[in-house]
């Protein structure tokens, strides 16, 4: 009897260190990692605009490379961009005619982060919790955008930081819905982030972009906020 009380006593302390811990364990804003590789897919307008895109994803550098297909306003796009912040260029090339063209960038480079006026909604398991493996455990944090009257859901990996989906509202483009996969810390290529021979004596155009009117129409109210 004196051997179940005891083992009965221990369990509850070590029931209330196991969930006092967890308690402590709140989640935290975060940064993505400095060096990112991976794909996503964005929508708006009900699905009527949509992109998917390969990424490359160098903080360090401040480098962006970006290969992407879509439909904004009923009209395709196929794009394949290397955005260069710290030296103010932007290049957007095509491989299979051998062209490019070259705009100065109006834009600072913004790490991916969680912002601080972040509020967090909830933790969950994306999948299953059963056994191991299952799922993946992340963050949903919501804010507001002041400079655009927008706000926005972003959700986050707890381990890692790693970007999820991000869900972004404005009065003028409604819901902007993005997904991201199969995302890979490091870069395979640092290749990727220099233009290719062909771009060598390409005179820059006049007209001056930001990071994400040149992604694409829809997304180009996404800069103050954080993927």
């Amino acid at each position: 009897m004196n051997i179940t009380k005891s083992l009965l006593l221990l369990s509850l302390v070590l029931l209330l260190i196991w969930t006092g811990s967890c308690s402590a364990q709140r989640p935290r804003r975060c940064h993505t990692p400095p060096l990112l590789s991976g794909s996503m897919s964005v929508s708006a307008r009900d699905g009527q605009d949509w992109a998917f895109a390969k990424y490359r994803y160098d903080a360090i550098g401040q480098r962006i490379r970006l290969w992407e297909f879509g439909t904004v306003e009923s009209k395709s796009f196929h794009l394949n961009m290397l955005f260069l912040f710290r030296e103010g260029v932007v290049y957007s090339m095509d491989y299979k005619n051998r062209t490019c063209q070259k705009n100065p960038l109006h834009a600072t480079f913004h790490p991916s982060h969680i912002p601080h006026n972040a509020s967090l909604l909830a933790q969950v398991v994306l999948g299953g919790s059963s056994a191991p493996g299952e799922g993946l455990l992340v963050n949903t944090w919501a804010g507001d955008v002041p400079q655009t009257g927008g706000k926005y859901m972003a959700t986050v990996t707890e381990f890692g930081c790693i970007p999820v989906s991000t869900l972004y509202y404005t009065p003028e483009h409604g819901w902007v819905v993005t997904s991201y996969f199969n995302a890979v810390t490091g870069i395979e290529d640092p290749e990727q982030f220099f233009p290719p021979a062909f771009c060598h004596d390409v005179e820059p155009e006049e007209e001056t972009l930001d990071f994400f009117s040149g992604f694409s129409q829809f997304y180009s109210h996404l800069e103050d906020l954080l993927l």
